[in-house]
Protein backbone atom coordinates (compact mmCIF):
# COMPACT_ATOMS: atom_id res chain seq x y z
CA UNK A 1 0.00 0.00 0.00
CA UNK A 2 1.78 3.12 -0.71
CA UNK A 3 2.23 5.71 1.56
CA UNK A 4 0.66 9.23 1.55
CA UNK A 5 3.10 12.15 2.54
CA UNK A 6 0.98 14.56 3.98
CA UNK A 7 2.21 18.42 3.65
CA UNK A 8 2.42 20.15 7.26
CA UNK A 9 1.19 23.85 6.92
CA UNK A 10 3.55 26.28 8.34
CA UNK A 11 1.86 29.18 9.70
CA UNK A 12 4.19 32.09 9.78
CA UNK A 13 4.37 33.83 12.99
CA UNK A 14 3.28 37.39 12.93
CA UNK A 15 6.06 40.14 13.47
CA UNK A 16 6.29 41.62 16.54
CA UNK A 17 6.63 45.56 16.24
CA UNK A 18 7.89 48.02 18.72
CA UNK A 19 5.48 50.60 20.44
CA UNK A 20 7.53 53.10 18.33
CA UNK A 21 7.56 51.26 14.91
CA UNK A 22 3.69 51.18 15.11
CA UNK A 23 3.17 55.02 16.57
CA UNK A 24 5.46 56.07 13.31
CA UNK A 25 3.00 54.47 11.22
CA UNK A 26 -0.37 57.03 12.11
CA UNK A 27 2.64 60.19 12.32
CA UNK A 28 2.87 62.21 9.43
CA UNK A 29 5.70 61.43 7.30
CA UNK A 30 7.85 58.39 5.35
CA UNK A 31 8.24 54.55 6.77
CA UNK A 32 9.79 51.93 5.79
CA UNK A 33 7.64 49.30 3.51
CA UNK A 34 8.72 46.89 5.53
CA UNK A 35 6.61 48.25 8.58
CA UNK A 36 3.88 48.88 6.65
CA UNK A 37 3.95 45.29 5.32
CA UNK A 38 4.38 43.95 9.08
CA UNK A 39 1.16 45.71 10.11
CA UNK A 40 -1.12 45.07 6.97
CA UNK A 41 -3.72 42.49 7.72
CA UNK A 42 -6.39 42.70 4.97
CA UNK A 43 -5.52 40.97 1.92
CA UNK A 44 -5.97 42.34 -1.86
CA UNK A 45 -8.56 40.06 -1.95
CA UNK A 46 -10.69 40.97 1.39
CA UNK A 47 -9.92 44.20 -0.31
CA UNK A 48 -11.93 43.94 -3.29
CA UNK A 49 -15.10 42.08 -1.53
CA UNK A 50 -15.41 44.47 0.22
CA UNK A 51 -15.51 47.36 -2.50
CA UNK A 52 -18.44 45.40 -4.01
CA UNK A 53 -21.56 47.88 -4.36
CA UNK A 54 -19.71 50.80 -2.17
CA UNK A 55 -19.94 52.95 -5.16
CA UNK A 56 -23.14 53.57 -5.95
CA UNK A 57 -23.65 53.81 -1.40
CA UNK A 58 -21.23 56.36 -1.36
CA UNK A 59 -20.94 58.57 -4.58
CA UNK A 60 -19.00 61.56 -5.30
CA UNK A 61 -19.87 64.91 -4.33
CA UNK A 62 -21.97 66.44 -7.16
CA UNK A 63 -19.68 69.63 -7.74
CA UNK A 64 -17.00 67.11 -8.90
CA UNK A 65 -18.79 66.00 -11.97
CA UNK A 66 -17.94 62.27 -11.88
CA UNK A 67 -13.80 63.14 -11.58
CA UNK A 68 -11.93 62.56 -8.07
CA UNK A 69 -9.74 65.34 -6.95
CA UNK A 70 -6.09 65.60 -6.45
CA UNK A 71 -3.95 67.98 -4.06
CA UNK A 72 -5.46 70.78 -5.06
CA UNK A 73 -8.57 70.75 -3.71
CA UNK A 74 -11.58 72.30 -5.28
CA UNK A 75 -13.53 75.64 -3.79
CA UNK A 76 -16.53 73.99 -2.80
CA UNK A 77 -14.45 71.86 -0.88
CA UNK A 78 -12.79 74.48 1.48
CA UNK A 79 -16.20 75.89 1.97
CA UNK A 80 -17.45 72.64 3.04
CA UNK A 81 -14.48 71.28 5.44
CA UNK A 82 -13.71 74.77 7.20
CA UNK A 83 -17.18 74.64 8.52
CA UNK A 84 -17.22 71.88 10.15
CA UNK A 85 -16.44 71.59 14.15
CA UNK A 86 -15.48 68.75 16.72
CA UNK A 87 -19.00 67.93 17.27
CA UNK A 88 -19.82 67.09 13.68
CA UNK A 89 -20.96 63.80 12.82
CA UNK A 90 -19.73 61.93 10.25
CA UNK A 91 -18.92 58.73 8.51
CA UNK A 92 -16.91 56.80 6.51
CA UNK A 93 -17.14 54.50 4.25
CA UNK A 94 -15.63 51.06 5.15
CA UNK A 95 -12.56 50.10 3.94
CA UNK A 96 -12.02 52.76 1.56
CA UNK A 97 -7.84 52.43 0.69
CA UNK A 98 -5.84 49.30 -0.73
CA UNK A 99 -3.76 47.80 1.86
CA UNK A 100 -0.18 47.84 1.09
CA UNK A 101 0.11 51.53 2.16
CA UNK A 102 0.63 53.55 5.08
CA UNK A 103 -2.75 55.07 3.80
CA UNK A 104 -4.41 51.86 3.70
CA UNK A 105 -3.12 51.86 7.95
CA UNK A 106 -4.20 55.14 8.73
CA UNK A 107 -7.24 54.87 7.02
CA UNK A 108 -8.48 51.89 8.91
CA UNK A 109 -7.94 53.50 12.04
CA UNK A 110 -9.20 56.87 12.04
CA UNK A 111 -12.31 55.37 9.88
CA UNK A 112 -13.79 54.32 13.07
CA UNK A 113 -14.69 58.13 14.07
CA UNK A 114 -17.87 59.56 14.42
CA UNK A 115 -17.23 63.00 14.77
CA UNK A 116 -14.64 65.47 13.89
CA UNK A 117 -13.14 65.93 16.33
CA UNK A 118 -12.65 61.60 16.81
CA UNK A 119 -11.23 61.83 13.30
CA UNK A 120 -8.37 64.50 14.89
CA UNK A 121 -7.93 62.49 18.05
CA UNK A 122 -7.57 59.40 15.82
CA UNK A 123 -4.80 60.80 12.96
CA UNK A 124 -6.66 62.68 10.78
CA UNK A 125 -5.87 66.18 9.47
CA UNK A 126 -7.66 68.53 7.54
CA UNK A 127 -6.02 67.76 4.37
CA UNK A 128 -7.11 64.19 4.77
CA UNK A 129 -10.70 65.24 5.11
CA UNK A 130 -10.18 67.14 2.05
CA UNK A 131 -8.90 64.73 0.36
CA UNK A 132 -11.54 61.90 1.69
CA UNK A 133 -14.16 64.10 0.69
CA UNK A 134 -13.74 64.84 -2.83
CA UNK A 135 -13.29 60.96 -3.42
CA UNK A 136 -17.17 60.11 -1.34
CA UNK A 137 -15.15 58.08 1.75
CA UNK A 138 -16.87 61.11 4.22
CA UNK A 139 -19.82 62.27 4.94
CA UNK A 140 -21.54 64.84 7.32
CA UNK A 141 -24.49 62.58 8.65
CA UNK A 142 -25.26 65.29 11.51
CA UNK A 143 -24.28 67.73 14.27
CA UNK A 144 -23.45 71.41 13.47
CA UNK A 145 -21.60 73.33 10.79
CA UNK A 146 -20.80 76.76 10.92
CA UNK A 147 -22.24 79.78 8.98
CA UNK A 148 -18.61 80.71 8.00
CA UNK A 149 -14.91 79.86 8.77
CA UNK A 150 -14.55 80.77 12.27
CA UNK A 151 -11.76 83.57 12.71
CA UNK A 152 -9.98 81.92 16.22
CA UNK A 153 -8.84 85.53 16.96
CA UNK A 154 -12.15 86.81 17.58
CA UNK A 155 -13.56 83.72 19.66
CA UNK A 156 -13.18 83.16 23.41
CA UNK A 157 -10.06 81.48 23.79
CA UNK A 158 -11.76 78.72 26.21
CA UNK A 159 -14.52 78.02 23.19
CA UNK A 160 -11.72 77.41 20.57
CA UNK A 161 -11.37 73.54 20.06
CA UNK A 162 -8.18 71.62 18.89
CA UNK A 163 -10.49 70.81 15.77
CA UNK A 164 -10.80 74.78 15.70
CA UNK A 165 -6.98 75.07 15.83
CA UNK A 166 -6.20 72.84 13.45
CA UNK A 167 -8.37 74.01 10.22
CA UNK A 168 -7.24 77.69 11.06
CA UNK A 169 -3.70 76.70 10.84
CA UNK A 170 -3.66 74.15 7.91
CA UNK A 171 -6.55 76.80 5.90
CA UNK A 172 -4.27 79.73 6.43
CA UNK A 173 -1.07 77.68 5.05
CA UNK A 174 -3.52 76.92 2.26
CA UNK A 175 -4.03 80.27 1.66
CA UNK A 176 -0.74 81.63 1.92
CA UNK A 177 0.04 78.92 -0.64
CA UNK A 178 -1.91 79.77 -2.68
CA UNK A 179 -0.73 83.61 -3.09
CA UNK A 180 2.94 82.81 -2.59
CA UNK A 181 3.24 84.64 0.32
CA UNK A 182 3.86 84.02 4.07
CA UNK A 183 0.73 83.84 6.48
CA UNK A 184 3.05 86.85 8.63
CA UNK A 185 3.05 88.89 5.25
CA UNK A 186 -1.18 88.34 5.18
CA UNK A 187 -1.13 89.38 8.47
CA UNK A 188 0.62 92.43 8.31
CA UNK A 189 -1.05 93.92 5.07
CA UNK A 190 -4.71 93.04 6.84
CA UNK A 191 -7.29 95.97 6.97
CA UNK A 192 -9.41 97.03 10.11
CA UNK A 193 -11.58 94.86 10.63
CA UNK A 194 -9.90 92.03 8.56
CA UNK A 195 -9.25 88.96 9.76
CA UNK A 196 -5.74 86.62 7.55
CA UNK A 197 -7.87 84.56 6.12
CA UNK A 198 -10.43 87.16 4.64
CA UNK A 199 -7.70 89.33 3.55
CA UNK A 200 -5.97 86.18 2.14
CA UNK A 201 -9.42 85.42 -0.13
CA UNK A 202 -9.96 89.11 -0.88
CA UNK A 203 -6.18 89.18 -2.23
CA UNK A 204 -7.18 86.22 -4.33
CA UNK A 205 -10.58 87.37 -5.48
CA UNK A 206 -8.64 90.45 -6.71
CA UNK A 207 -6.07 88.56 -8.64
CA UNK A 208 -8.71 86.41 -10.21
CA UNK A 209 -10.92 89.52 -11.04
CA UNK A 210 -7.44 91.28 -12.25
CA UNK A 211 -6.96 88.21 -14.84
CA UNK A 212 -10.81 88.08 -15.55
CA UNK A 213 -10.96 91.74 -16.95
CA UNK A 214 -8.01 90.83 -19.02
CA UNK A 215 -9.43 87.89 -20.65
CA UNK A 216 -12.19 89.71 -21.17
CA UNK A 217 -10.86 93.16 -22.68
CA UNK A 218 -7.85 90.35 -24.72
CA UNK A 219 -11.16 88.80 -26.38
CA UNK A 220 -13.06 91.95 -26.78
CA UNK A 221 -16.20 90.64 -24.60
CA UNK A 222 -18.56 91.70 -21.63
CA UNK A 223 -18.05 90.40 -18.36
CA UNK A 224 -20.08 86.91 -17.73
CA UNK A 225 -22.55 86.08 -15.35
CA UNK A 226 -20.44 83.50 -14.32
CA UNK A 227 -17.52 85.59 -13.76
CA UNK A 228 -19.54 87.91 -11.56
CA UNK A 229 -20.87 84.57 -9.21
CA UNK A 230 -17.41 83.36 -8.93
CA UNK A 231 -16.04 86.25 -7.74
CA UNK A 232 -18.76 86.46 -4.92
CA UNK A 233 -18.17 83.07 -4.10
CA UNK A 234 -14.74 83.92 -3.41
CA UNK A 235 -15.15 87.22 -1.81
CA UNK A 236 -15.40 86.67 2.03
CA UNK A 237 -18.33 89.24 2.85
CA UNK A 238 -18.02 91.33 6.79
CA UNK A 239 -21.10 90.93 9.34
CA UNK A 240 -22.65 94.25 8.96
CA UNK A 241 -24.39 95.17 11.85
CA UNK A 242 -25.27 99.01 10.54
CA UNK A 243 -28.18 97.80 8.38
CA UNK A 244 -30.72 97.19 10.40
CA UNK A 245 -33.74 98.00 7.67
CA UNK A 246 -32.77 95.15 6.32
CA UNK A 247 -32.74 92.30 8.98
CA UNK A 248 -35.48 90.04 9.81
CA UNK A 249 -36.23 90.15 13.37
CA UNK A 250 -33.64 88.48 15.58
CA UNK A 251 -31.07 88.98 13.60
CA UNK A 252 -28.25 91.36 14.47
CA UNK A 253 -26.10 91.50 11.52
CA UNK A 254 -26.28 90.87 7.42
CA UNK A 255 -23.85 89.67 5.24
CA UNK A 256 -23.22 92.86 3.03
CA UNK A 257 -20.39 95.17 1.83
CA UNK A 258 -20.13 98.58 -0.49
CA UNK A 259 -18.26 99.36 -2.99
CA UNK A 260 -18.07 102.56 -4.22
CA UNK A 261 -19.35 105.55 -2.21
CA UNK A 262 -20.68 105.88 1.40
CA UNK A 263 -22.00 108.43 3.33
CA UNK A 264 -20.64 106.82 7.13
CA UNK A 265 -22.24 107.56 10.54
CA UNK A 266 -20.38 111.15 10.85
CA UNK A 267 -21.30 112.34 7.83
CA UNK A 268 -18.56 112.10 5.57
CA UNK A 269 -18.75 110.53 1.88
CA UNK A 270 -16.06 108.75 0.95
CA UNK A 271 -14.73 105.52 -0.69
CA UNK A 272 -14.89 102.52 1.07
CA UNK A 273 -11.53 100.57 1.95
CA UNK A 274 -12.65 97.40 0.29
CA UNK A 275 -12.85 99.00 -2.79
CA UNK A 276 -9.12 101.38 -2.30
CA UNK A 277 -7.49 97.52 -1.67
CA UNK A 278 -9.40 95.55 -3.92
CA UNK A 279 -10.11 97.86 -7.06
CA UNK A 280 -10.35 95.33 -9.79
CA UNK A 281 -13.01 93.76 -7.54
CA UNK A 282 -15.31 97.13 -7.93
CA UNK A 283 -14.18 96.93 -11.37
CA UNK A 284 -15.76 93.74 -12.78
CA UNK A 285 -18.80 94.39 -10.96
CA UNK A 286 -19.29 97.44 -12.15
CA UNK A 287 -18.39 96.61 -15.54
CA UNK A 288 -20.51 94.22 -15.29
CA UNK A 289 -23.80 96.36 -15.40
CA UNK A 290 -22.36 98.62 -17.91
CA UNK A 291 -21.79 95.68 -20.39
CA UNK A 292 -25.60 94.48 -20.51
CA UNK A 293 -27.31 98.50 -19.66
CA UNK A 294 -30.78 98.62 -21.45
CA UNK A 295 -30.73 101.44 -24.35
CA UNK A 296 -33.71 103.19 -22.69
CA UNK A 297 -30.94 103.68 -19.33
CA UNK A 298 -27.44 103.66 -21.22
CA UNK A 299 -27.22 107.10 -18.98
CA UNK A 300 -27.70 105.59 -15.67
CA UNK A 301 -25.49 106.76 -13.24
CA UNK A 302 -24.12 104.63 -9.83
CA UNK A 303 -21.94 105.68 -7.18
CA UNK A 304 -21.88 102.75 -4.88
CA UNK A 305 -22.27 98.91 -5.43
CA UNK A 306 -23.76 96.87 -2.36
CA UNK A 307 -22.70 93.70 -2.49
CA UNK A 308 -24.96 90.88 -0.14
CA UNK A 309 -24.93 87.39 0.53
CA UNK A 310 -27.53 84.88 1.83
CA UNK A 311 -29.76 86.82 3.79
CA UNK A 312 -33.43 88.04 2.75
CA UNK A 313 -34.38 91.57 3.02
CA UNK A 314 -37.13 92.59 5.28
CA UNK A 315 -39.35 95.18 3.76
CA UNK A 316 -37.76 98.48 3.92
CA UNK A 317 -37.18 101.58 2.04
CA UNK A 318 -33.54 102.51 1.51
CA UNK A 319 -32.28 106.35 2.78
CA UNK A 320 -30.47 108.90 0.48
CA UNK A 321 -30.47 107.22 -2.81
CA UNK A 322 -30.75 109.72 -5.81
CA UNK A 323 -33.04 108.29 -8.60
CA UNK A 324 -33.22 104.59 -9.06
CA UNK A 325 -31.25 101.53 -8.91
CA UNK A 326 -30.66 98.36 -10.49
CA UNK A 327 -30.65 94.85 -8.78
CA UNK A 328 -29.53 91.64 -9.83
CA UNK A 329 -29.27 88.09 -8.48
CA UNK A 330 -26.55 85.13 -9.09
CA UNK A 331 -26.43 81.87 -7.42
CA UNK A 332 -27.68 78.44 -7.10
CA UNK A 333 -31.38 79.03 -5.60
CA UNK A 334 -34.89 78.91 -5.54
CA UNK A 335 -37.05 81.71 -4.47
CA UNK A 336 -35.52 85.26 -3.31
CA UNK A 337 -37.68 87.53 -5.61
CA UNK A 338 -37.95 91.38 -5.23
CA UNK A 339 -41.11 92.26 -4.29
CA UNK A 340 -41.85 96.45 -4.67
CA UNK A 341 -44.07 98.67 -4.10
CA UNK A 342 -43.39 101.24 -7.02
CA UNK A 343 -46.65 103.50 -5.93
CA UNK A 344 -45.52 103.85 -2.20
CA UNK A 345 -45.34 107.54 -1.16
CA UNK A 346 -44.43 106.66 2.92
CA UNK A 347 -46.46 105.67 5.95
CA UNK A 348 -46.69 102.02 8.17
CA UNK A 349 -44.95 99.43 5.64
CA UNK A 350 -47.61 97.11 7.17
CA UNK A 351 -50.05 98.83 5.83
CA UNK A 352 -49.11 98.34 2.11
CA UNK A 353 -51.28 97.21 -0.10
CA UNK A 354 -50.49 93.66 -1.55
CA UNK A 355 -52.20 94.28 -4.91
CA UNK A 356 -49.99 97.61 -5.63
CA UNK A 357 -47.14 94.73 -5.40
CA UNK A 358 -44.93 94.21 -8.38
CA UNK A 359 -42.52 90.95 -8.43
CA UNK A 360 -39.28 90.55 -10.00
CA UNK A 361 -37.33 87.12 -10.71
CA UNK A 362 -33.79 88.37 -10.35
CA UNK A 363 -32.58 85.14 -10.43
CA UNK A 364 -33.05 85.66 -14.36
CA UNK A 365 -33.69 89.41 -14.96
CA UNK A 366 -32.11 92.65 -14.54
CA UNK A 367 -34.31 95.36 -12.38
CA UNK A 368 -34.69 98.81 -12.34
CA UNK A 369 -36.36 100.11 -9.10
CA UNK A 370 -37.06 102.67 -7.19
CA UNK A 371 -35.01 101.93 -3.28
CA UNK A 372 -36.87 104.86 -1.71
CA UNK A 373 -39.91 102.95 -2.06
CA UNK A 374 -40.56 99.71 0.03
CA UNK A 375 -39.43 96.71 -1.20
CA UNK A 376 -38.34 93.05 0.39
CA UNK A 377 -36.70 89.79 -1.16
CA UNK A 378 -39.09 86.84 -0.20
CA UNK A 379 -37.48 83.19 1.70
CA UNK A 380 -35.38 81.10 -0.57
CA UNK A 381 -33.58 78.19 -0.28
CA UNK A 382 -29.49 77.64 -1.45
CA UNK A 383 -26.79 80.39 -1.75
CA UNK A 384 -27.97 83.46 -2.90
CA UNK A 385 -25.92 86.93 -3.79
CA UNK A 386 -27.14 89.96 -4.54
CA UNK A 387 -25.72 93.77 -6.06
CA UNK A 388 -27.57 96.63 -5.59
CA UNK A 389 -26.34 99.74 -8.15
CA UNK A 390 -27.14 102.95 -6.87
CA UNK A 391 -26.58 106.66 -7.14
CA UNK A 392 -25.99 108.09 -3.56
CA UNK A 393 -27.85 111.49 -2.92
CA UNK A 394 -24.19 112.82 -1.21
CA UNK A 395 -22.08 112.53 -4.22
CA UNK A 396 -21.45 116.07 -4.46
CA UNK A 397 -19.92 115.86 -1.41
CA UNK A 398 -17.17 113.40 -2.29
CA UNK A 399 -13.94 114.87 -2.21
CA UNK A 400 -12.63 115.85 -6.30
CA UNK A 401 -9.73 113.65 -5.90
CA UNK A 402 -12.38 110.54 -5.75
CA UNK A 403 -14.29 111.67 -8.88
CA UNK A 404 -10.28 111.20 -10.58
CA UNK A 405 -9.61 107.70 -8.48
CA UNK A 406 -12.91 106.06 -10.15
CA UNK A 407 -12.34 107.63 -13.32
CA UNK A 408 -9.48 104.90 -14.25
CA UNK A 409 -12.45 102.73 -14.29
CA UNK A 410 -15.06 104.37 -16.71
CA UNK A 411 -17.87 104.02 -14.74
CA UNK A 412 -21.08 105.72 -15.48
CA UNK A 413 -21.01 107.22 -12.02
CA UNK A 414 -17.32 109.44 -13.11
CA UNK A 415 -19.71 111.70 -14.72
CA UNK A 416 -20.18 114.56 -11.94
CA UNK A 417 -23.28 115.95 -12.41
Amino acid sequence: MAKIQMKKTIQKKKAVMSPKDTQSLFQRGRVARSLVQKATTMSKEEFAKHQAGMDNKWPLPDYMQGQKGNMKFKDETFHIITRWMAETRIAYRPHAKSPGSKSHLRYERYSQAKTVGQALRLGSYPADWCWDFERGFIKVVGGQVREEPLDISKGEESKVTDVDKAINTWYQRELAKMLGLKVKEITETAGWGESTNMRALRLLAQRECSERLEAADREGRSIADEEVLLTLKRWPFHRNPWRKNVMQPGKTWVFSDTLGLLRDRAGDVHLTAPTRRYPQVAELLARWLMDRLPEETKNFKFTSMNVNCNYAAAMHRDNGNFGPSFIKAFGDFSGGNLHYWPEDSGGELKQLPQKERVSFDLKRQLALFNGNCAHEVTPFRGSRYSIVYSQSGAMQMAPPMTGKYWSGWAFHTLQRM
